[in-house]
Protein backbone atom coordinates (compact mmCIF):
# COMPACT_ATOMS: atom_id res chain seq x y z
CA UNK A 1 0.00 0.00 0.00
CA UNK A 2 1.22 3.33 -1.02
CA UNK A 3 2.25 5.71 1.93
CA UNK A 4 -0.64 8.34 2.49
CA UNK A 5 0.78 12.00 2.40
CA UNK A 6 -1.87 14.37 2.53
CA UNK A 7 -0.40 16.96 5.59
CA UNK A 8 -0.62 20.26 4.88
CA UNK A 9 -2.24 19.81 1.50
CA UNK A 10 -5.37 21.70 0.35
CA UNK A 11 -8.38 19.47 0.44
CA UNK A 12 -11.95 20.91 -0.87
CA UNK A 13 -15.01 18.83 0.41
CA UNK A 14 -18.79 19.46 -0.87
CA UNK A 15 -21.73 18.13 0.78
CA UNK A 16 -19.50 17.66 4.58
CA UNK A 17 -22.21 18.62 6.60
CA UNK A 18 -23.76 14.99 7.24
CA UNK A 19 -23.47 11.08 5.76
CA UNK A 20 -20.08 10.39 3.09
CA UNK A 21 -19.05 13.91 3.24
CA UNK A 22 -18.77 14.21 6.85
CA UNK A 23 -16.90 10.49 6.84
CA UNK A 24 -14.63 11.57 4.50
CA UNK A 25 -13.79 15.01 6.68
CA UNK A 26 -12.90 12.90 9.41
CA UNK A 27 -11.58 10.41 7.56
CA UNK A 28 -8.77 13.41 5.75
CA UNK A 29 -8.85 14.90 9.33
CA UNK A 30 -6.32 12.34 10.59
CA UNK A 31 -3.61 12.91 7.69
CA UNK A 32 -3.42 16.77 9.06
CA UNK A 33 -4.71 18.19 5.16
CA UNK A 34 -5.73 21.95 5.53
CA UNK A 35 -9.55 20.84 4.78
CA UNK A 36 -12.26 23.25 3.42
CA UNK A 37 -15.71 22.21 4.14
CA UNK A 38 -18.87 23.40 2.38
CA UNK A 39 -22.47 22.25 1.97
CA UNK A 40 -25.84 24.83 2.89
CA UNK A 41 -25.90 23.67 6.27
CA UNK A 42 -23.37 26.17 7.99
CA UNK A 43 -24.04 25.09 11.60
CA UNK A 44 -23.61 21.24 11.08
CA UNK A 45 -20.93 21.94 9.17
CA UNK A 46 -19.00 23.89 11.99
CA UNK A 47 -19.75 20.73 14.11
CA UNK A 48 -17.80 18.56 11.83
CA UNK A 49 -14.84 21.39 11.30
CA UNK A 50 -14.38 20.92 15.12
CA UNK A 51 -14.52 17.16 15.19
CA UNK A 52 -11.57 17.36 12.31
CA UNK A 53 -9.53 20.31 14.57
CA UNK A 54 -9.08 17.52 17.02
CA UNK A 55 -7.16 15.82 15.30
CA UNK A 56 -4.92 18.37 14.24
CA UNK A 57 -6.77 19.05 10.48
CA UNK A 58 -7.16 23.12 9.71
CA UNK A 59 -9.99 23.81 8.49
CA UNK A 60 -11.86 26.56 6.78
CA UNK A 61 -15.73 26.12 6.36
CA UNK A 62 -17.50 27.71 3.55
CA UNK A 63 -21.53 28.13 3.24
CA UNK A 64 -22.03 26.65 -0.18
CA UNK A 65 -24.82 26.35 -2.74
CA UNK A 66 -23.58 23.58 -5.44
CA UNK A 67 -26.10 24.59 -7.60
CA UNK A 68 -25.09 28.22 -7.58
CA UNK A 69 -22.41 28.46 -10.19
CA UNK A 70 -21.02 32.10 -8.35
CA UNK A 71 -20.95 30.26 -5.16
CA UNK A 72 -18.81 27.52 -6.43
CA UNK A 73 -16.43 29.84 -8.07
CA UNK A 74 -16.83 31.99 -4.20
CA UNK A 75 -15.92 28.89 -2.87
CA UNK A 76 -12.43 27.99 -4.73
CA UNK A 77 -11.37 31.50 -4.85
CA UNK A 78 -11.49 31.16 -0.50
CA UNK A 79 -9.80 27.90 -0.78
CA UNK A 80 -7.18 29.34 -2.86
CA UNK A 81 -6.75 32.71 -1.17
CA UNK A 82 -6.71 30.26 2.21
CA UNK A 83 -3.30 28.58 1.05
CA UNK A 84 -2.20 29.63 -2.28
CA UNK A 85 -3.42 26.14 -3.61
CA UNK A 86 -6.28 23.61 -3.87
CA UNK A 87 -4.75 20.26 -4.13
CA UNK A 88 -7.45 18.12 -3.94
CA UNK A 89 -11.58 18.93 -5.25
CA UNK A 90 -13.98 16.27 -4.15
CA UNK A 91 -17.57 16.29 -5.29
CA UNK A 92 -19.61 15.11 -2.90
CA UNK A 93 -23.04 17.19 -2.49
CA UNK A 94 -25.61 15.23 -3.86
CA UNK A 95 -29.58 14.76 -3.08
CA UNK A 96 -31.77 11.67 -4.32
CA UNK A 97 -36.03 11.76 -4.78
CA UNK A 98 -37.99 8.55 -5.62
CA UNK A 99 -41.75 8.61 -6.75
CA UNK A 100 -43.34 7.57 -10.55
CA UNK A 101 -42.12 10.15 -13.06
CA UNK A 102 -44.83 11.79 -13.94
CA UNK A 103 -46.35 12.12 -10.38
CA UNK A 104 -43.12 13.55 -9.20
CA UNK A 105 -43.25 17.28 -10.01
CA UNK A 106 -40.88 18.32 -12.63
CA UNK A 107 -39.23 20.86 -10.24
CA UNK A 108 -38.10 18.19 -8.43
CA UNK A 109 -36.41 16.62 -10.98
CA UNK A 110 -35.00 19.83 -12.56
CA UNK A 111 -33.20 20.55 -8.93
CA UNK A 112 -31.72 16.73 -8.26
CA UNK A 113 -30.02 17.39 -11.42
CA UNK A 114 -29.07 20.48 -11.00
CA UNK A 115 -27.41 19.52 -7.81
CA UNK A 116 -26.36 15.84 -8.60
CA UNK A 117 -25.12 17.07 -12.05
CA UNK A 118 -24.60 20.83 -12.60
CA UNK A 119 -23.40 20.98 -9.34
CA UNK A 120 -20.35 18.61 -10.11
CA UNK A 121 -19.90 20.55 -13.34
CA UNK A 122 -19.96 23.73 -11.05
CA UNK A 123 -17.30 22.63 -8.85
CA UNK A 124 -14.84 21.33 -11.60
CA UNK A 125 -15.76 24.25 -13.69
CA UNK A 126 -14.47 26.70 -11.05
CA UNK A 127 -11.44 24.91 -9.34
CA UNK A 128 -9.96 23.49 -13.04
CA UNK A 129 -8.24 27.22 -13.95
CA UNK A 130 -6.61 26.43 -10.52
CA UNK A 131 -5.37 23.39 -11.79
CA UNK A 132 -4.12 24.18 -14.90
CA UNK A 133 -2.70 27.59 -13.30
CA UNK A 134 -0.92 25.18 -11.35
CA UNK A 135 -0.23 22.48 -13.25
CA UNK A 136 -1.76 19.66 -11.09
CA UNK A 137 -4.75 19.15 -9.41
CA UNK A 138 -7.20 15.58 -8.46
CA UNK A 139 -10.50 16.25 -9.38
CA UNK A 140 -12.79 13.07 -7.52
CA UNK A 141 -16.41 12.59 -8.45
CA UNK A 142 -18.46 10.75 -5.85
CA UNK A 143 -21.09 9.19 -8.74
CA UNK A 144 -22.58 5.61 -7.04
CA UNK A 145 -23.57 2.57 -8.49
CA UNK A 146 -25.86 4.91 -10.30
CA UNK A 147 -23.71 5.99 -12.52
CA UNK A 148 -24.02 2.55 -14.62
CA UNK A 149 -27.07 1.10 -13.02
CA UNK A 150 -30.76 2.66 -13.41
CA UNK A 151 -32.91 3.79 -10.33
CA UNK A 152 -36.52 3.18 -11.36
CA UNK A 153 -38.64 5.43 -9.41
CA UNK A 154 -35.80 7.55 -9.74
CA UNK A 155 -35.84 9.12 -13.09
CA UNK A 156 -34.10 12.28 -12.27
CA UNK A 157 -31.27 10.69 -10.31
CA UNK A 158 -30.53 8.56 -12.73
CA UNK A 159 -30.32 10.78 -15.49
CA UNK A 160 -27.78 12.90 -13.28
CA UNK A 161 -25.76 10.18 -12.07
CA UNK A 162 -25.46 8.60 -16.04
CA UNK A 163 -24.92 12.57 -16.87
CA UNK A 164 -21.77 12.67 -14.88
CA UNK A 165 -20.37 8.77 -15.71
CA UNK A 166 -20.09 10.85 -19.31
CA UNK A 167 -19.09 14.28 -18.23
CA UNK A 168 -16.21 12.67 -16.21
CA UNK A 169 -14.78 10.77 -19.52
CA UNK A 170 -15.35 13.92 -21.58
CA UNK A 171 -12.99 15.74 -19.15
CA UNK A 172 -10.83 13.46 -19.09
CA UNK A 173 -10.11 13.03 -23.39
CA UNK A 174 -9.95 17.53 -22.76
CA UNK A 175 -7.22 16.90 -20.23
CA UNK A 176 -4.81 14.22 -22.23
CA UNK A 177 -2.39 16.48 -22.53
CA UNK A 178 -1.96 17.75 -18.68
CA UNK A 179 -0.67 14.24 -16.91
CA UNK A 180 -0.82 16.25 -13.66
CA UNK A 181 -4.70 16.92 -13.54
CA UNK A 182 -6.03 13.82 -12.88
CA UNK A 183 -10.59 12.91 -13.04
CA UNK A 184 -11.26 9.76 -10.47
CA UNK A 185 -14.40 8.85 -10.23
CA UNK A 186 -15.96 6.79 -7.09
CA UNK A 187 -18.88 4.37 -7.74
CA UNK A 188 -20.03 3.17 -3.81
CA UNK A 189 -22.85 0.44 -3.52
CA UNK A 190 -25.70 1.56 -1.15
CA UNK A 191 -24.46 3.12 1.91
CA UNK A 192 -25.40 3.65 5.45
CA UNK A 193 -26.31 7.61 5.62
CA UNK A 194 -28.63 9.46 6.23
CA UNK A 195 -29.10 10.58 2.42
CA UNK A 196 -32.38 8.23 2.39
CA UNK A 197 -33.89 10.41 5.33
CA UNK A 198 -33.30 13.68 3.46
CA UNK A 199 -34.67 12.57 0.26
CA UNK A 200 -37.71 14.10 -1.53
CA UNK A 201 -40.48 11.30 -1.36
CA UNK A 202 -43.65 10.94 -3.70
CA UNK A 203 -43.81 7.19 -3.44
CA UNK A 204 -46.59 7.27 -0.86
CA UNK A 205 -44.09 4.67 1.31
CA UNK A 206 -41.27 5.00 3.43
CA UNK A 207 -37.86 4.27 1.77
CA UNK A 208 -34.76 2.48 3.20
CA UNK A 209 -31.72 1.67 1.34
CA UNK A 210 -31.65 -2.07 0.02
CA UNK A 211 -29.33 -4.28 1.40
CA UNK A 212 -26.29 -5.07 1.39
CA UNK A 213 -25.76 -1.66 3.35
CA UNK A 214 -21.81 -0.44 3.54
CA UNK A 215 -20.28 1.70 6.03
CA UNK A 216 -19.71 5.33 4.79
CA UNK A 217 -16.26 4.94 6.72
CA UNK A 218 -14.84 2.54 3.35
CA UNK A 219 -16.00 4.88 1.05
CA UNK A 220 -14.27 7.88 2.90
CA UNK A 221 -11.07 5.64 3.42
CA UNK A 222 -11.46 4.91 -0.54
CA UNK A 223 -11.59 8.76 -1.14
CA UNK A 224 -8.07 9.25 0.76
CA UNK A 225 -6.57 6.62 -1.58
CA UNK A 226 -7.53 8.33 -4.52
CA UNK A 227 -6.93 11.55 -3.28
CA UNK A 228 -3.23 10.14 -2.87
CA UNK A 229 -2.90 7.96 -5.48
CA UNK A 230 -5.13 8.84 -8.22
CA UNK A 231 -6.86 6.32 -10.14
CA UNK A 232 -9.27 7.06 -12.78
CA UNK A 233 -12.40 4.80 -11.59
CA UNK A 234 -12.84 2.72 -8.14
CA UNK A 235 -15.38 0.37 -7.32
CA UNK A 236 -16.40 0.42 -2.89
CA UNK A 237 -18.29 -2.26 -2.58
CA UNK A 238 -18.45 -6.07 -3.78
CA UNK A 239 -21.79 -4.63 -5.03
CA UNK A 240 -20.88 -2.41 -6.89
CA UNK A 241 -18.82 -4.21 -8.94
CA UNK A 242 -21.38 -6.75 -9.06
CA UNK A 243 -24.39 -4.77 -10.55
CA UNK A 244 -21.63 -3.11 -12.98
CA UNK A 245 -21.19 -6.32 -14.37
CA UNK A 246 -24.59 -7.26 -14.19
CA UNK A 247 -25.43 -4.03 -16.48
CA UNK A 248 -23.21 -4.66 -18.75
CA UNK A 249 -24.27 -8.39 -19.81
CA UNK A 250 -27.68 -8.02 -18.81
CA UNK A 251 -28.70 -4.46 -18.99
CA UNK A 252 -32.64 -4.99 -19.87
CA UNK A 253 -33.13 -7.56 -17.48
CA UNK A 254 -30.84 -6.06 -14.57
CA UNK A 255 -33.44 -2.96 -14.59
CA UNK A 256 -36.67 -5.07 -15.21
CA UNK A 257 -35.34 -6.69 -11.72
CA UNK A 258 -34.58 -3.52 -9.89
CA UNK A 259 -37.97 -2.04 -11.09
CA UNK A 260 -39.03 -5.65 -9.48
CA UNK A 261 -37.67 -5.37 -6.27
CA UNK A 262 -38.65 -2.29 -5.61
CA UNK A 263 -42.05 -2.75 -6.54
CA UNK A 264 -42.41 -5.39 -3.84
CA UNK A 265 -41.08 -3.04 -1.66
CA UNK A 266 -43.52 -0.37 -1.91
CA UNK A 267 -46.22 -3.04 -1.71
CA UNK A 268 -45.11 -3.42 1.79
CA UNK A 269 -43.34 -0.38 3.03
CA UNK A 270 -45.39 2.15 5.36
CA UNK A 271 -47.22 4.71 4.47
CA UNK A 272 -46.10 8.10 4.76
CA UNK A 273 -47.07 11.67 3.25
CA UNK A 274 -45.00 13.31 0.61
CA UNK A 275 -42.32 15.48 0.91
CA UNK A 276 -39.45 17.34 -0.91
CA UNK A 277 -36.84 16.81 2.37
CA UNK A 278 -33.88 18.75 1.26
CA UNK A 279 -34.26 19.04 -2.45
CA UNK A 280 -34.57 22.68 -2.29
CA UNK A 281 -33.91 23.51 1.61
CA UNK A 282 -31.12 22.68 4.29
CA UNK A 283 -32.78 20.51 7.25
CA UNK A 284 -31.49 19.82 10.75
CA UNK A 285 -31.58 15.92 10.89
CA UNK A 286 -29.97 13.14 10.22
CA UNK A 287 -26.71 15.31 10.10
CA UNK A 288 -24.36 12.05 11.20
CA UNK A 289 -22.57 9.94 9.12
CA UNK A 290 -24.68 7.10 9.59
CA UNK A 291 -28.51 6.90 8.73
CA UNK A 292 -28.99 3.36 10.87
CA UNK A 293 -29.43 1.17 8.12
CA UNK A 294 -26.30 -0.69 8.96
CA UNK A 295 -26.32 -4.48 8.51
CA UNK A 296 -25.03 -6.04 11.85
CA UNK A 297 -21.54 -7.98 11.65
CA UNK A 298 -18.58 -7.97 9.84
CA UNK A 299 -18.13 -7.42 6.30
CA UNK A 300 -18.90 -11.29 5.67
CA UNK A 301 -22.41 -10.81 6.36
CA UNK A 302 -22.70 -9.15 2.94
CA UNK A 303 -22.13 -11.98 1.20
CA UNK A 304 -25.00 -13.72 1.45
CA UNK A 305 -26.80 -11.41 -0.49
CA UNK A 306 -24.15 -10.75 -2.74
CA UNK A 307 -24.41 -14.63 -3.56
CA UNK A 308 -28.32 -14.21 -3.24
CA UNK A 309 -27.88 -12.11 -6.17
CA UNK A 310 -25.77 -13.97 -7.94
CA UNK A 311 -27.82 -16.91 -8.31
CA UNK A 312 -30.69 -15.05 -9.04
CA UNK A 313 -29.50 -12.58 -11.50
CA UNK A 314 -27.94 -16.06 -13.19
CA UNK A 315 -31.24 -18.49 -13.22
CA UNK A 316 -33.54 -15.50 -14.60
CA UNK A 317 -30.40 -14.75 -17.32
CA UNK A 318 -31.05 -18.08 -18.05
CA UNK A 319 -35.07 -18.41 -17.89
CA UNK A 320 -34.93 -15.47 -19.98
CA UNK A 321 -32.46 -16.79 -22.81
CA UNK A 322 -34.48 -20.25 -23.05
CA UNK A 323 -38.00 -17.86 -23.15
CA UNK A 324 -36.75 -16.51 -26.65
CA UNK A 325 -35.53 -19.34 -28.40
Amino acid sequence: MKEIRLTGKTIVITGASSGAGRAAAVEFAQYRPNLVLASRNIEALEEVAHECREFGAEVLTVETDVTDPKAMIALANAANDWDNRIDVWINNAGVLAAGDFDITPMEVHEQVIKTNLLGYMNGAHAVMPFFKSQHYGTLINNISVGGFTAVPYGAGYSASKFGLTGFSEALRGELTNWPYIHVCDLYPAFLDTPGIQHAGNYTGKQLKPAPPVYDPKRLAEAMVKVANDPKTSTYVGSTSLLLKVSHALLPELTTRLTGAIMRRYFKNAAPISSTSGNLFNTVNYGMAPYGGFGLPGKPKAHRKYIAGALATGLIAGVCLTLFRK
